[in-house]
């Protein structure tokens, strides 16, 4: 079945059903006369059983574990568990760091950050974890690519850079000007394309998983 019919059935959006393709939860066939995704019945219940533990919040890592059977259900259930029990402890540490500021009557003028961040950080040591606001640093994820495409671009280039400087050498027995036109365009065109993947790959990483519960 084609990709969007498996949208309609696992409920799951066509961005996100190659997101985790690319993450490697899902390898789905290849038709053998036009090379498209050719998605089966098992590829829709594997994509129902990814989208429940992704609303159940189950990282992306430890899905692949479940995947690889280096984790059982109940390993796996065991582990969320426990990180959710730590979850709910910060919220509720949170939820009374909130209500202490509005009993102070805290204003945003008058607020105090220092102290209140002070207080957070001593929380933090306690083993309160609050929201990551800083900074995360994408640039591993973006190198490859980045790197790939310059050795494709670079690849490419040289031909043309060797049939231009052959040209300017010895015109008198080069090839017709329409056949240097279409040697350079190949690489030309190819060229082109791979930096329209980097792009479309780099928008990818910034953008990552959808994360609205509805999109799973």
């Amino acid at each position: 079945m084609k990709i969007n019919e498996v949208e309609r059935l696992a409920g799951i959006t066509k961005g996100n059903i190659r997101f985790y393709e690319k993450e490697g939860l899902l390898t789905p066939g290849r038709n053998s006369e036009n090379g498209y995704r050719d998605y089966g019945e098992a590829d829709v219940e594997w994509l129902k059983k990814i989208r429940l533990l992704r609303m159940l919040d189950v990282p992306i890592e430890e899905i692949k574990r479940l995947k690889s059977g280096e984790l059982t259900l109940k390993d796996a259930m065991d582990r969320h568990v426990i990180q959710l029990e730590r979850r709910k402890a910060s919220l509720a540490e949170m939820a009374a760091l909130c209500a202490s500021l509005k009993e102070d009557h805290a204003r945003l003028d008058t607020l105090d950050a220092d102290g209140v961040l002070a207080r957070m950080a001593q929380k933090e040591q306690e083993g309160t974890r609050f929201v990551n606001v800083k900074k995360t640093d994408k640039i591993r994820r973006y190198v490859a690519p980045t790197v790939v495409a310059l050795l494709m671009t670079l690849l490419m280039a040289a031909p043309i850079g060797l049939i231009v400087w052959a040209y300017t050498i010895d015109p008198e027995y080069a090839p017709p000007l329409w056949t240097l036109v279409i040697l350079i365009a190949v690489p030309v065109v190819v060229i082109f394309g791979v930096l329209y993947a980097l792009i479309q790959r780099i928008r990818e990483i910034g953008k990552g998983e959808e994360d609205e519960a509805r999109k799973y």
